[in-house]
């Protein structure tokens, strides 16, 4: 009989606990008003800044070679993932852009980057970009509806994958 009302507790217990991490949500992206000077991930040395090249010059780059595997990109951030800081977006100042992720989702970025100049390290590619992954995106980047479901074509893209994000001036 003890036995019995033992595993019955354990089971119920276990339970319990298996079932309440389901609704745990993911973290918000982190806090703070980013500042020149401000890094996410691995510092950027002044030596990448210095060599950072723009967006256009990243592209005509990649139209040479599909993968860069080093390389520090100067841009303006256009959009931040709002559910978690988990990718962004940079522009030049010809408007051309590209999507950003964190290697290895390693650090997470604070919406308040939206807006600013950074350099960022990592690598580059030219990636095709299934419609689901443009819609996830696009849900993370709160779009309409209506925005989402005009999705419907697979795009190419350049995708940079981050080490490091440095805020400049």
């Amino acid at each position: 009989m003890k036995l019995r009302v033992l595993l019955t507790v354990l089971f119920t217990c276990s339970s319990c606990f298996l079932f309440s991490q389901e609704d745990v949500e993911k973290p918000a992206p982190p806090a703070g008003n980013a500042v020149i000077g401000d890094f996410y991930g691995q510092d950027v040395s002044d030596d990448a800044i210095d060599r950072a090249v723009s967006v256009n010059q990243l592209e005509d780059a990649l139209k040479k070679s599909s993968k860069i595997e080093s390389v520090a990109v100067k841009g303006e951030v256009t959009d931040v993932c709002e559910k978690r800081g988990c990718w962004i977006t940079v522009k030049s100042d010809d408007n051309s852009s590209f999507f950003v992720k964190m290697k290895d989702y390693a650090f997470f970025v604070p919406t308040a980057l939206k807006g600013k100049n950074v350099v960022l390290e990592g690598k580059a590619e030219r990636k095709i970009t299934s419609v689901e992954e443009l819609k996830h995106y696009a849900k993370d980047a709160k779009k309409t509806k209506s925005e989402i479901d005009a999705i419907t074509k697979p795009k190419e893209e350049i995708r940079f994958m981050a080490t490091g994000i440095k805020v400049t001036n």
